[in-house]
């Protein structure tokens, strides 16, 4: 396909919209035959060390371009905005943020800054993200952190931090240690979804131990550029923070620098769905297009 696509009249651009390993380890194939490459495909860009640095290099030596704004926050400009920082000579000193639209929703109802009725149970909550398909077919593809750990995993390495893989930092996962053996499959996910209620009380104790502290519990995901530590995972906000104030799954990142001080540059919407991802998709396709005329 490469060989075809750089033959084509012009110059070809590769839109990919999978999430197929095997096309995204391709990308420095088609980079060092001209051929562009716009995707919200994150596993090229937050797997192994070395094929990140290949696909920037053959970028170089097929004079292509590469753009994935969308593998971070869909359509929100995260990516273009932490470039921007990096190559105007700003420091960056840390990231933190919301970076899952689907634990964004989770929190937010579970532990709101403020309700008059009760919040549901986890399990229900899990239960109705899942029926209003927030969560994966599997909400253990969410609850794991994996998905916000590979997008930790590009804007660090974008940050200058050679991330060696999306695992080679700590991540909490919100599968219960009882459960994580249970397979794939749709047998497995019913199973998961039946047996969760039972670690409803693991999760309101969390939730109960910040409300003591004047609290609310989010699942975020921080940088630390200067001591080179990533981490996702649970932390405490106070309630009158801009993390704890998000409604329904929006996302929210907020980029320190030296040039921005102690008032953080913040990036925040909706982080997913097809229409902001679309957009998102869209966008960086135009730009390649007016790059390579």
């Amino acid at each position: 396909m490469a060989t075809y696509l750089a033959a084509a009249p012009g110059r070809a651009v590769l839109v990919d919209n999978t999430s197929d390993p095997a096309l995204a380890g391709a990308y420095p194939t088609f980079l060092r035959q001209g051929v562009s490459v716009v995707t919200p495909n994150k596993k090229g860009f937050s797997s192994d060390l070395a094929l990140w640095k290949d696909i920037f290099a053959a970028a170089a030596q097929g004079d292509a371009l590469v753009y994935h704004e969308s593998t971070v926050g869909a359509g929100l400009p995260v990516i273009s905005t932490l470039r921007d920082l990096v190559a105007t000579g700003d420091q960056v000193t840390r990231i933190e943020g919301v970076f899952s639209g689907t634990l964004s929703f989770l929190f937010n109802t579970f532990a709101p800054v403020s309700s008059t009725t009760p919040a549901a149970p986890w399990s229900q909550v899990v239960a109705q993200a899942k029926d209003l398909g927030y969560t994966e077919p599997d909400p253990r593809d969410d609850l794991n952190g994996m998905d916000v750990a590979r997008k930790l995993t590009i804007l660090a390495r974008i940050a200058g931090l050679e991330v060696a893989a999306p695992d080679a930092f700590p991540i909490e996962s919100l599968i219960p240690a009882e459960l994580a053996g249970l397979p794939s499959t749709a047998d497995g996910i019913t199973q998961f979804m039946a047996r969760l209620p039972e670690f409803d009380g693991q999760m309101a104790a969390i939730k109960e131990e910040a409300a003591r502290q004047g609290k609310v519990v989010r699942y975020v995901g921080s940088i630390d550029v200067a001591t080179q530590q990533v981490r996702v995972g649970l932390q405490q906000f106070a309630q009158d923070s801009a993390i704890a104030g998000l409604k329904g799954s929006d996302n929210i990142i907020s980029f320190y620098t030296q040039r921005y001080g102690s008032n953080p540059l913040i990036v925040q919407g909706a982080g997913a769905g097809g229409d902001v991802t679309a957009m998102g998709v869209t966008a960086d396709l135009l730009k390649v297009v007016q790059r390579l005329r």
